[in-house]
């Protein structure tokens, strides 16, 4: 019978120190000694984004939507546009200097990684990036904090609904200029969710990329025959380009009832 018993007490020793040996494993320390378990982090949208783009250092904020990099080039933030303070041909707008100063405090003298759309630069030359400082995408918490607001400007359209969706949470709560500012003072267009764009010419990529029925890729320039009858659908992979170039680049063929 004591035999029996030493058997069963040394198993029940073998038992614990086995449970004792994995909890130090996994804590590497006892409770209340302030160190966190260990976790296992999985890779965030984010982090993908920032594999595949280019970290620089901001020399400079020019103003709200607008920063100088240390290497001289100056970017333009994509998907938001802020009130005017440096515009040659229009005065200080509301809310325009407290959205350069938010820009300011959030980007300037720090690492940031930039993330192309489809554009490379607008037509002033600017590179056209989303911005992120520490995985956190400046251009939507400038909007979501009401010193911003969304527009829409085709073919740079990844993000669109996020930023539709942080400008109706900024208007709701009244933060920023949708409390500072009166709208006749707040002097931009509202955003235009890209597919209701259809039957627009945007002034700066008036060409439609149409995929017909075939699933042929074709593109029609204003003064085209179809050009006004013909409607983008975003959803199904039809898009807008800025010059032919751009279009032929990316598989797009003329259509044949274009001059």
């Amino acid at each position: 019978m004591i035999r029996w018993v030493r058997i069963l007490v040394i198993f029940l020793l073998g038992f614990g120190v086995s449970i004792f040996a994995q909890y130090a494993l996994r804590f590497r320390s006892f409770p209340g000694t302030g160190i966190l378990p260990e976790v296992t982090r999985e890779a965030t949208p984010t982090a993908t984004i920032r594999a595949s783009v280019e970290t620089m250092t901001v020399k400079r904020v020019i103003d709200g939507d607008t920063i100088e990099l240390a290497d001289g080039q100056r970017v333009r933030y994509i998907g938001i546009d802020t009130p005017e303070t440096v515009h040659p041909q229009k005065s200080v707008e509301c809310f325009g200097v407290e959205a350069k100063e938010e820009n300011r405090r959030l980007v300037e003298g720090k690492t940031v990684q930039l993330e192309k759309d489809v554009s490379e630069t607008d037509q002033y030359g600017r590179l056209l990036r989303y911005v992120y400082v520490d995985s956190v995408m400046i251009n939507d918490v400038l909007v979501r904090q009401g010193f911003a607001y969304a527009v829409t400007f085709p073919p740079d359209v990844k993000y669109q609904e996020q930023f539709r969706q942080a400008q109706i949470e900024a208007r709701e709560n009244n933060r920023g200029l949708w409390a500072g500012c009166s709208l006749g003072t707040i002097n931009t267009p509202s955003p235009i969710p890209a597919t209701t764009r259809s039957n627009e010419s945007n002034k700066d990529c008036a060409i439609k990329g149409n995929i017909s029925a075939s699933d042929e890729r074709i593109y029609h320039m204003p003064g085209c025959g179809s050009y006004d009858k013909t409607v983008i659908d975003e959803t199904a992979q039809e898009r807008w380009f800025c010059t032919e170039e751009e279009a032929r680049a990316a598989g797009w063929r003329k259509a044949k009832n274009c001059p």
